[in-house]
């Protein structure tokens, strides 16, 4: 199995199947023998019955793991890697908000050794920025990384967390997502963090990225909920 494609998906019904018939024509166009794992985290409409619906070409295996309660993306995220065989492994959030193809100069980065972990970034010069955020997401974006100095400290070079594009050599995300505490939004820093401390080499490469307007994280709700996460990922990491 070349590459796993995993998406988190809560309340997605209007969108999975255009995210799951993009990544299949992604893997076939390419000649990747590849899986699709679909993380259903108990939504309340249709999205597993749609997932499950979509047609994909031999080379693709579709796998669609739904569970109850809710538990969050995080935890969905590392669901689905868990169940990963790929030799890469990449999630992608539900929207299509980056094209698939993005992910080539990444794979290419594994591949040849550049590193370990290959993670998108929108704030790299080279990016293009298609749709942007509202301004009351831009500011809620710039209150998590003030967060994330103040908590936890970044490694050097890391510029976006929380674009949710991100690539990994198989072994090296299961291993990490194996020993995630985080069930919500900043799993991604968690990784970043456990990936620095066991000398993982990450590395950001450039993407063409759409804003998605019907993001689940809630701008009013996410201050609290986001300052105790990461107290939790800090606590969780000094005792190992």
């Amino acid at each position: 199995m070349d590459l796993s494609i995993v998406i988190p998906a809560y309340n997605e019904s209007p969108k999975i199947a255009v995210d799951v018939q993009r990544a299949a024509e992604f893997l076939e166009s390419n000649g990747l023998q590849g899986e699709i794992i679909v993380v259903d985290d108990c939504s309340s409409d249709n999205t597993s019955r749609v997932a499950e619906s979509v047609k994909v070409p031999t080379c693709v295996t579709l796998k669609v793991i739904r569970y109850e309660p809710h538990r969050g993306k995080g935890y969905a995220v590392r669901t689905g890697i868990k169940a990963s065989t790929g030799r890469y492994v990449m999630f992608a959030d539900s929207g299509y908000c980056v094209p698939f193809a993005n992910a080539l100069p990444a794979l290419e980065m594994l591949k040849d050794g550049t590193c370990d972990i290959a993670n998108a970034s929108r704030r790299l010069a080279t990016s293009t920025i298609l749709r942007a955020q509202p301004l009351r997401r831009r500011i809620c974006s710039r209150a998590i990384r003030g967060l994330l100095k103040i908590v936890l400290g970044l490694p050097p070079g890391i510029t976006d967390t929380q674009c949710g594009f991100k690539v990994y050599k198989g072994d090296v995300a299961r291993e990490l997502y194996g020993q995630c505490v985080s069930e919500g939004f900043m799993f991604d820093v968690e990784i970043i963090l456990r990936a620095h401390k066991k000398g993982y080499r990450i590395k950001e490469f450039p993407i063409e990225w759409s804003c998605d307007l019907d993001s689940r994280l809630s701008i009013m709700r996410a201050p609290l909920p986001t300052l105790a996460e990461l107290r939790a990922i800090k606590r969780a990491l000094s005792k190992e």
